[in-house]
């Protein structure tokens, strides 16, 4: 219990402490300054993931790092836990976008440093809402920015993957954006297993070759590019279960 309310404290001081770097990112991005804006924000996010996932004791095992494309991505990962973010953000050390559901806007500091990466905030009870807020991130990858989804749409806890939703992937048939698949092993162990209290577990972040095909085929329709993207990443968490009951 120690370690969790120890770790709370830890993320609200440290978004206390950085106000003079999310000051120095406003300042930076009024100035037109993009690169001198992407460059510190990708400083301060991924320092504030690491120093979060220290404190937490997750071990982070990276794979496929090779497999990053020099181009902008749609990155598309199973999602296991809270701790998903954090472990994207520092994994990536790039400046990635999240669709994240509207309630999330409401929480200040959080909120703003969100808007610096470019998240975008989707209202899924609103039909008409999540649609402009999809165009919105197709417009956002044509411009260069990475965007991170989660198409199941909510945390599996280490439970099988759910399906994926379709509506999420017009992201990449929209953009003509690469897709980047990511397979997170593990990360539910520090959360979400032990009752909501924060404990140590390894977890293991898989990248994998990206995807194409819809460059290919600009017809393909979207419910068939979601299931070959889940297919991967599915095929992936079975290898790594594989590998666990041969150690």
């Amino acid at each position: 219990m120690m370690r969790t309310i120890l770790w709370f404290f830890y993320f609200f001081a440290y978004l206390i402490v950085a106000i003079p770097s999310l000051m120095k990112a406003t300042r930076l991005r009024r100035q037109g300054n993009e690169k001198g804006h992407e460059e510190h924000v990708i400083k301060v996010t991924k320092n504030w993931a690491d120093f979060l996932l220290r404190k937490a004791g997750a071990k982070v095992h990276i794979h496929g790092l090779e497999n990053v494309p020099d181009e902008t991505v749609l990155i598309v990962s199973n999602h296991q836990g809270n701790f998903d973010i954090p472990i994207l953000l520092s994994s990536l050390n790039r400046k990635i976008g999240f669709i994240s559901k509207k309630e999330v806007k409401k929480i200040p500091l959080i909120r703003t440093w969100m808007e610096h990466l470019d998240c975008i905030f989707m209202d899924r009870s609103n039909r008409r809402q999540a649609v402009k807020s999809i165009l919105e991130g197709a417009k956002k990858l044509e411009q260069g920015q990475d965007i991170v989804i989660f198409p199941e749409g909510t945390r599996s806890k280490g439970g099988p993957v759910s399906r994926f939703k379709k509506g999420s992937f017009k992201l990449a048939t929209r953009s003509k954006a690469t897709i980047l698949p990511i397979t997170i092993d593990g990360s539910y162990r520090l959360m979400e297993a032990n009752n909501n209290f924060i404990k140590p577990a390894e977890v293991h972040v898989t990248i994998s070759k990206p995807i194409r095909v819809h460059q290919e085929y600009p017809d393909m329709d979207v419910i068939q590019l979601a299931e070959i993207v889940q297919n991967q990443i599915e095929d992936q968490l079975y290898h790594e279960e594989q590998k666990k009951r041969t150690v």
